[in-house]
């Protein structure tokens, strides 16, 4: 299990800590794991160019003793200070082990700006905040940036070759248990793939493949004394602006590295100047970026994004989870994330976010026995498809079987229970109008365990009432697409007594809070957790991080984020609704129900899109979200086995 917690919480947990260490010793522990993740992201350290972008906090200081501890490993490290001051007991590390610091605020740094005429380590090297580098600094600058130990054969790196990285750190592979991966949890899209799972020297465009003899040219080639090349032809007083202009752009613009130290978990609101050019620049960039704890304009507690912020290749995270790295859009913006262990467990309190793994789905998974029937495995209750909409009832029902219930009774129109005869004879039917008039037809299914009611049974009188027979029924009951939508017509028929699951995309759960679906899809968290309290039923709110929050407003909201793009078909949904349902009939609570099957439904999703057998390396957790192929949401029931058998090998 991912645990989250929030910012309140962590402070907490680190007050008693430190409370019980030497002074400096949890951020040394910090920087010692961000600099170890760095260095594997590298490949190479040794004369690789790093910027640290360095804010006046704790997190500046994290990165600042970081690149301390890299430039005694023979990189070159250069931290630009994004504030009036820095931490300075890791300014003065950085530059006793060799490295410099420069200001940016004096510097109008824009992604556009001109680049590199500077020269990232020139001879002579730029004024730190607090004094000039001595000679002998300048010196080592110059020994490890020279071309022979830089050159590579491969050439430089593209902008392709960044994104490629971004979307190596996929959804999947964030969703993982704290810790190492394994192989079988990275199979499974849910091991923790770590920066440097991630990153191979030939998949992240290692600093050697980044920087040819051409384009990485010596601080001596690319930059006179006064470290002012690029200026020669500029007279005036805006001169030494321009110069500083180009010096820091030139500095990311070639870097290897570019470490994201400006705000911690602390910082609320979008990105101000000059950290939000500083952040668009290293976007612009070839070098990966790394971000210290979160990535700087992220809301740790809810992901989401007010203005500029900085988006990273993978994240370095302390201690526990923060909730912003497990839900979009903060999710997208960490990449790969990884946690180092500073000790800070035993002060936390519970989570209040959480992310199953596939060791939890394995343990949640009902698994028959010897003596169970079909009975015993749950009988599951479909309302669904209509004339119009015959694929709805199908990919329901299909999804129910393969996700486990001993049986399946579908109540629905003549049209579709002819498309669900020839594709799952095993269902039970009931035809509304042809045999049971439609008053009848809930009742007259049969004994079941848990309804589904809602994919393409339409929202005339006739389907709200069918909608209010299932929700009068004391049993557990899961309302999906035009379901959701009566909802909104007829509010009055919820809260009820029984569990109660509702599955909506950010559109439908906007209907349903009478509010902005743009609003809904950037505070995720909130709009979740609002309708579960305010509906009085658990809610899994679709889209690119699902989010799960119960109906009783107790931690933690579950999330998961094994899903993919080529999920965006149509049907895939009806096909969640009938694995969700299945659970629900198994006996899973609705919370657990819902983060089982949208786990198991991103898993199968993967394994579909990349022509996967089932067998492990067909599903590696490294594989980039965009690559494979396109897929319908009956490609997800084929691949539901697969997924499970994955999932369960797990455990072992």
């Amino acid at each position: 299990m991912r645990n989250a917690h929030a910012v309140d919480e962590v402070r907490k947990a680190e007050r008693a800590l430190m409370a019980r260490l030497p002074d400096g010793a949890l951020m040394q522990r910090a920087a010692a794991g961000l600099a170890s993740a760095c260095a594997r992201l590298l490949g190479q350290v040794y004369g690789s160019r790093i910027v640290v972008l360095a804010g006046t906090g704790d997190n500046g200081g994290d990165a600042l003793y970081a690149g301390a501890l890299l430039a005694r490993r023979g990189a070159v490290v250069t931290a630009i200070s994004t504030g009036p001051r820095v931490h300075q007991g890791g300014a003065a590390a950085l530059r006793g082990a060799g490295g410099r610091l420069i200001g940016a605020a004096d510097a109008a740094v824009t992604a556009s700006a001109a680049g590199n005429a500077a020269g990232p380590a020139n001879a002579a090297g730029p004024a730190s905040a607090t004094g000039t580098a001595n000679a002998a600094d300048r010196a080592n600058a110059a020994d490890r940036a020279n071309a022979a130990d830089r050159a590579s054969a491969a050439g430089p790196a593209s902008a392709a070759d960044k994104a490629s990285a971004a979307d190596r750190a996929s959804a999947a592979d964030r969703a993982s248990a704290a810790g190492p991966a394994s192989a079988a949890d990275r199979a499974s899209a849910a091991g923790p793939a770590s920066a440097a799972d991630k990153a191979s020297a030939t998949d992240k465009a290692s600093a050697t493949d980044k920087a040819s003899a051409t384009d990485r040219a010596s601080a001596a080639g690319t930059a006179n004394a006064a470290g002012t090349a690029g200026t020669a032809g500029r007279t005036g007083p805006g001169a030494g602006a321009a110069a500083g202009n180009d010096r820091v752009a030139g500095l990311i613009d070639n870097a290897d590295l570019v470490v994201d130290g400006m705000l911690g978990i602390g910082g609320r609101g979008g990105l101000r100047e000059p950290a939000a050019a500083l952040a668009a620049r290293a976007a612009a960039a070839s070098a990966l970026v790394v971000a210290v704890d979160l990535p700087s304009g992220i809301d740790a507690d809810t992901g989401e994004v007010h203005g500029a912020a900085v988006r990273a290749d993978a994240t370095v995270t302390f201690g526990t989870w923060k909730p912003g790295l497990l839900i979009d859009p903060g999710a997208t913006h960490a990449g790969a994330a990884e946690l180092i262990d500073i000790g800070l467990a035993p002060f936390l309190g519970p989570p209040d976010v959480a992310a199953l793994q596939a060791a939890d789905v394995a343990a949640l998974l009902p698994r028959p026995t010897a003596e169970t029937d079909k009975y015993r495995r749950g009988v599951l209750g479909i309302l669904a498809g209509s004339s119009r909409f015959t694929g709805a009832a199908n990919l329901a029902v299909g999804g129910a079987v393969r996700g486990g219930a001993g049986m399946v009774r579908l109540v629905t129109a003549e049209a579709a229970a002819s498309v669900v005869r020839q594709h799952w004879p095993e269902a039970v039917l009931t035809v509304v109008g042809a045999e049971v008039p439609a008053e009848r037809a809930v009742a007259g299914a049969g004994q079941v365990q848990a309804w589904v009611a809602g994919p393409g049974f339409g929202t005339d009188p006739s389907a709200a009432a069918q909608l209010g027979d299932v929700l009068s029924t004391s049993l557990p009951v899961l309302v999906d697409a035009d379901g959701i939508t009566i909802l909104a017509d007829h509010p009055e028929l919820l809260p009820r007594p029984a569990p109660t699951l509702i599955t909506p995309h950010a559109g439908e759960l906007a209907r349903l809070l009478h509010c902005d679906r743009a609003a809904v899809e950037a505070r995720r968290l909130e709009h979740a957790s609002r309708a579960a309290a305010e509906l009085g039923v658990t809610v899994l709110l679709k889209g690119s991080t699902t989010v799960i929050a119960s109906a009783s407003g107790s931690p933690p909201v579950l999330v998961n984020a094994t899903g993919t793009g080529w999920l965006a078909t149509a049907g895939s949904g009806d096909v969640l609704s009938g694995l969700a349902g299945s659970l629900l009939a198994q006996g899973l609570a609705p919370p657990k129900a819902a983060a089982v099957g949208a786990y198991l439904h991103g898993m199968a999703a993967r394994l579909a899109a990349a022509g996967a057998s089932g067998t492990r390396g067909a599903a590696g957790g490294s594989r980039p979200v965009s690559e494979g192929a396109p897929i319908g949401a009956a490609d997800l029931i084929e691949a539901l086995p697969a997924a499970i058998r994955l999932v369960a090998a797990a455990t072992g």
